[in-house]
């Protein structure tokens, strides 16, 4: 039988290929066709419509790169066809490739109504069923040219990603432009066949329904009249009937199957471009949930949604009625699928607060899951912020890519630094593009991990990345699937649906406490450094500007930009999304993403200087205005003073070369390299920089990943390293300062080294004039400390990560994300480093041979050169500011770590500007002082517990509090949640180590 079988299968392949899947169309007629090519960027679809086109043909070329053009095809249904199913076959030029990553199309009615989208997998539109004859036949197509990028050779560096660089020479050709009958018989005898053929090759050789389904195929080929596929395909379908009707075992896995189409914000193509992905998409879905009454398609990213909105009314009318129906589901409740791992705080939370609060406002849909299924890893953090939403579910599908362990669990309670738990599915399917193939329905049964226990997953069904969504055929294969012997069942749900099946069979859940590193896509945390500088200042900047415009609106008649932050805030959020924020995205969305940035800044910069000169008032005195949530200088946490000196420091020459900075808190020697072979604490009597060491080092390696290159750094690239101490200059600057100037390769790096007057930490800013190729470029500190683990900064807290390597979970780890900081220490005393803009870094321990001492190396990661998707990634000038800080306790790294993000501003007015709000420990951090959103004028204030500890505080209001309330992010009151008691106009808190609060009072 094992030979019958194989034969079979070979059989089975050549006569599906050659003979039925052609007799699908059995009879066709070409179409006229006419194009105008559009001139520029996409134009309105009245305005394509509109255009004078000229006569084209199959066979001719079209499509420069990034170009749109305008296909108008014409032509009569033959009257012999009456009675039979009709249908246009339009193929742009398609490959083989998966939809979304070359040429794509949407076809309108000659009104402007869109019918559905074109793509490799989705080449037909429906004329008529059943045809009369001697219909005319009138549709536009609009076809984007997007160029192959990809096109399996993901690391082949190339130009066509930016419309500046790509060139004009078309990209296709015309392949077909017909009419054709439609054979629906031979099509579902397709569909049969395709099943059964791939279930045969996943049951056991000796499987006794193996041997069914082989004798079944073998009579249904040999039913077919290869001369006349149409004429016996029912025959055929005849002989496969009682194998198909054969029911699932009652102990089958069971799949909610969950119509998707991931579609990235942005990757290989720009911004601009998935606006009309995303119309094709759903033009496509919302005609499949006429066509199949079980079908139900979900899709996150609600700036999406609202790009439909915007853009596209008349897919946008189809779409509400869809939602209206329940069958087409808001999902995930966030702006956008984001990177977890580099926001910040409140960027996270707001990523929740406008994706749930767009479904709330145009739907009445309150999403409880989160939807990230191609994240790059997620953070420690991620739990409590989506439970703050008023969300319970988490699901993702990128942690099975990670290369070295597998994650123990598919179905789990993931536990976050406060002790938060999200009910948490990784789908075993491992795809996030799944076309139910037998191969997939097969691998999610066997791969579940949780089996014996649970018995559901779930399996997003469509064709993603570059969108598409889910096609007849998988819709027909999920039915024949539905209760399949030697199958899962497959069953069409929401995921709301399937979360609340899955939790109710698993009340036990095992946990995973701490992040979901994703060991794969590490160098995405420095990728791009221009957009993640950006990202970062945008942040600060939002939270500088709603602090004093809400501080402004209190206290006078300023008025708070409720729009223009909301817009602003959209815009920052967007460019969080998992390709652009981790830069690994064409060349042409990160310049446009830096010029976005530039703009952003210098329109948030007039909100700030507009808010804090109304506070100043009228005088000629220099007050200092202190954004961050700590009293720094003699100035208050959210507040404004005249600044007040705070000691001295200077500098000496250093025995041997080099020089000395002192300020009486510390002693830092800077040799004749410009490294920093000391750094003293003088308070502690205690060296940081470890002995024969030096600090401050600049070190270059080789990076060639084996895969992706700008996602990607391989832990190889360790074998080779330059330490860059050579320097072309060294010299003492302004103050207690010391300039360093390098030239490595093409490059040059600029280094001012200064030590502030009162303060205990070295500031180093750092600029480089990047011209490498294929390189990464870090920055170490050896450091003299013994400790077996350090902390990173995360959204709302810090987590610890191991500086040994005793498992392979820990080796894993070579190249992590941090905030703002990380800290290490042994008892009693430790060392932070902060940065402004930098995400990557790693921490390594070694045993001195010279004293048996323990160096942990901190080495943060400024630069790489990858040539794939953008191969001129990161060319150019570079600015970066660090701190090391000795002798920092965890709160000392918190407060240094927004000081560096948070400069101090200066501006001429009167007397000193008070606090809107005042909390006094230094534990609870407020993240965001705001007016609500909702236009009432509520002060909401929002803070966690930032030691890792219990923390009690009282909060006082610089306004006249009229009642306060705990909310959630989308500041709605919590049910069950008692508020603190005014008293007077301050609140007394205790919180939890890391816990999240958000409180909203009225002005009384």
């Amino acid at each position: 039988m094992h030979d019958d079988r194989t034969l079979v299968e070979a059989r089975l392949k050549r006569v599906l290929d050659e003979r039925i899947r052609p007799a699908v169309h059995p009879a066709s007629v070409p179409l006229d066709v006419t194009v105008w090519n559009a001139p520029g960027e996409p134009v309105p679809v009245a305005e394509g419509l509109a255009a004078e086109p000229v006569p084209t043909a199959v066979g001719e070329k079209w499509g420069a790169p990034w170009g749109t053009s305008w296909f108008r095809v014409t032509g009569t249904v033959p009257r012999e066809w009456a009675g039979k199913t009709v249908e246009a076959v339009l193929d742009l030029g398609f490959d083989e490739n998966m939809p979304g990553f070359q040429c794509e199309g949407l076809v309108y009615r000659p009104d402007g109504t869109p019918v559905k989208g074109l793509n490799p997998r989705n080449q037909w539109v429906r004329i008529a069923a059943p045809a009369e004859g001697g219909e005319e036949v009138r549709l536009h197509i609009e076809a984007a040219s997007n160029p192959v990028i990809l096109d399996y050779h993901p690391f082949l560096p190339t130009q066509l990603g930016d419309k500046e660089t790509a060139g004009s020479e078309p990209q296709y050709r015309l392949e077909r432009m017909d009419l054709a009958v439609f054979d629906e018989t031979v099509w579902q005898l397709v569909i049969d066949l395709e099943v059964l053929g791939e279930l045969m090759q996943e049951l056991p050789a000796d499987s006794g329904r193996r041997y069914d389904i082989v004798r079944a195929v073998g009579r249904a080929l040999d039913a077919i009249d290869l001369q006349d596929v149409n004429g016996s395909a029912a025959a055929a379908r005849a002989e496969l009937e009682k194998v198909l009707a054969t029911p699932a075992e009652p102990s089958a896995h069971r799949i909610s199957a969950v119509g998707h189409a991931h579609i990235d914000s942005a990757w290989l193509w720009p911004l601009r471009e998935t606006v009309r992905k995303v119309a094709r998409t759903t033009s496509n879905m919302t005609a499949l949930i006429e066509d199949e009454p079980d079908f139900v398609f979900a899709m996150s990213q609600a700036q999406q949604w609202a790009w439909i909105k915007e853009h596209r009314p008349e897919v946008w009318a189809k779409v509400k009625k869809a939602v209206a129906d329940g069958r087409f589901v808001p999902a995930g409740g966030m702006w956008v699928e984001s990177d977890t791992n580099m926001p910040g705080s409140e960027a996270m939370a707001r990523q929740f607060v406008h994706g749930k609060r767009f479904f709330l406002d145009e739907f009445g849909v309150e999403n409880e899951e989160a939807w990230l299924p191609d994240t790059f890893g997620f953070a420690a953090g991620l739990p409590q912020i989506i439970k703050a939403a008023g969300s319970k579910w988490l699901l993702t599908q990128k942690i099975s890519w990670s290369q070295t362990n597998r994650f123990p669990h598919h179905t789990f309670n993931w536990e976050g630094i406060d002790g938060t738990r999200i009910f948490t599915h990784f789908p075993p399917v491992d795809t996030y593009n799944c076309s139910m193939k037998g191969s997939e329905i097969a691998h999610a049964a066997k791969n579940f991990k949780d089996k014996g226990v649970a018995r559901h997953s779930l399996a997003p069904t469509g064709w993603g990345d570059g969108g598409g969504g889910t096609t007849r055929e998988m819709i027909a294969k999920a039915a024949r699937l539905r209760d399949l012997e030697g199958s899962a069942t497959v069953e069409w749900e929401t995921p709301a649906a399937f979360f609340e099946k899955a939790e109710a069979e698993y009340p036990n859940a095992p946990v995973w406490v701490g992040e979901l590193y994703l060991e794969l896509h590490r160098a995405t945390l420095t990728s791009q450094a221009g957009t993640k500088q950006g990202n970062r200042r945008s942040e600060h900047l939002l939270r500088e500007a709603e602090l004093w415009a809400a501080t402004a609106a209190v206290r006078g008649d300023f008025a708070y930009p409720y729009e223009q932050l909301d817009r602003i805030w959209k815009t920052v959020l967007l460019h969080q999304f998992h390709d652009i924020l981790p830069g690994s995205s064409i060349a042409w969305v990160h310049r446009e993403a830096r010029a976005t940035y530039a703009a952003l800044a210098q329109e948030l910069n007039g909100i700030i200087d507009k808010a804090q000169r109304a506070l100043a008032g009228e005088g000629t005195g220099s007050l200092v205005f202190n954004s961050t949530p700590h009293a720094r200088d003699g100035v208050p946490a959210g507040g404004a003073r005249p600044a007040t000196a705070v000691g001295t420091a200077a500098i000496a020459p250093r025995a041997g070369g080099g020089h000395v900075l002192d300020n009486g808190l510390l002693r830092v020697e800077i040799d004749g390299r410009g490294l920093v072979v000391s750094a003293y604490d003088l308070v502690a009597d205690r060296e940081t920089v470890a002995p024969g060491r030096a600090a401050n080092l600049p070190q270059i390696h080789a990076d060639f990943p084996n895969m992706w290159d700008a996602w990607d750094v391989d832990e190889f690239y360790r074998n080779t390293v330059t330490d860059l101490v050579e320097a072309d200059e060294v010299t003492a600057g302004e103050g207690a300062s010391v300039r360093v100037v390098r030239t490595f390769g093409d490059s040059r790096l600029t280094q001012v080294l200064t030590l502030a007057p009162g303060a205990k930490r070295l500031d180093i800013d750092t600029e480089v004039d990047w011209h490498e190729t294929e390189k990464f470029l870090k920055l170490a500190f050896p450091l003299d400390i013994h400790a077996e683990r350090y902390a990173s900064e995360t959204q709302f807290g810090h987590f610890y990560r191991a500086t040994h390597t005793n498992t392979s979970w820990e080796a894993a780890k070579f190249e992590a994300c941090n905030h703002r900081f990380v800290h290490i220490e042994e008892p009693g005393w430790g060392v932070a480093l902060v940065n402004d803009s930098t995400y990557g870094h790693d921490v390594t321990r070694t045993v001195r041979a010279e004293d048996s001492g323990t160096t942990t190396t901190v080495r943060v990661s400024l630069l790489r050169a990858p040539r794939f998707p953008d191969p001129e990634t990161d060319q150019g000038v570079h600015r970066f500011r660090h701190a090391l800080v000795p002798g920092a306790a965890i709160g000392d790294a918190v407060r240094e770590g927004y000081r560096v993000n948070l400069p101090e501003r200066t501006v001429t007015g009167g007397g000193e500007v008070a606090p809107l709000v005042t909390v006094d420990n230094d534990a609870v951090v407020v993240t965001a002082v705001k007016l609500a959103d909702d236009g009432s004028g509520d002060v909401v204030v929002r803070f966690h517990e930032a030691h890792g500890g219990r923390a009690k505080a009282t909060l006082a209001m610089g306004f006249a509090a009229g009642s306060v309330a705990v909310t959630d992010l989308l500041e709605r009151p919590l049910d069950g949640v008692r508020a603190p008691e005014l008293a007077g106009d301050a609140v007394p808190v205790t919180l939890r180590p890391f816990e999240l609060v958000t409180l909203r009072f009225t002005r009384g």
